[in-house]
């Protein structure tokens, strides 16, 4: 079974999903996703995983929250996960580029395919793929031409590039 909760935010109404006790989607509206047709989808705002991602989503909008701390299964190609996981370290209020997550995961020439698995990230926000910038310093594709997402995300990490490093771990891909 599949269940959701949809929470309003300041990016647009976002839908959590969670199977098994792990969040497995974060569905921003307007970003094109289409949840499965299916008996086992469940709208269940009292799932105590759902609640929790709700707090710690709320808090993140607020201000009050850096590190998400929530059980995550991520289904990709072993690549894919890879960059999740580089996204992971990326501390609040800090970006990299697309050449520097290809560099970090041991791969140089892969920085489109960084930028596709980017793009194909299930849990944006909770990982944050809107911490990856252009080279240039320009904001790239967030979800194709939503930049508009990322520009307000990062504002409201009050991206800086001076940030310290030292920043607490980020929730794990399990």
């Amino acid at each position: 079974m599949i269940e959701y909760v949809r929470i309003p935010s300041r990016v647009g109404s976002l839908t959590v999903f969670a199977k098994n006790g792990n969040l497995i989607r974060l569905s921003i509206e307007g970003d094109g996703f289409q949840p499965p047709n299916s008996r086992e989808l469940v709208f269940n705002p009292e799932n105590p995983l759902l609640k929790e991602a709700e707090r710690q989503l709320k808090e993140y909008f607020s201000g009050r929250r850096q590190v998400f701390r929530l059980p995550l299964l991520m289904e990709g190609s072993v690549f894919q996960r890879k960059v999740w996981r580089c996204l992971l370290e990326i501390p609040y209020g800090e970006t990299r580029s697309y050449q520097d997550v290809a560099e970090r995961i041991g791969n140089r020439q892969a920085v489109r395919a960084v930028g596709q698995a980017n793009r194909n990230n299930p849990l944006p926000i909770i990982v944050p793929c809107h911490r990856v910038i252009g080279k240039d310093g320009s904001l790239k594709g967030y979800f194709g031409s939503k930049t508009d997402w990322k520009a307000y995300l990062l504002k409201l990490e009050g991206f800086s590039p001076q940030k310290a490093e030292d920043q607490p771990p980020r929730a794990e891909i399990m």
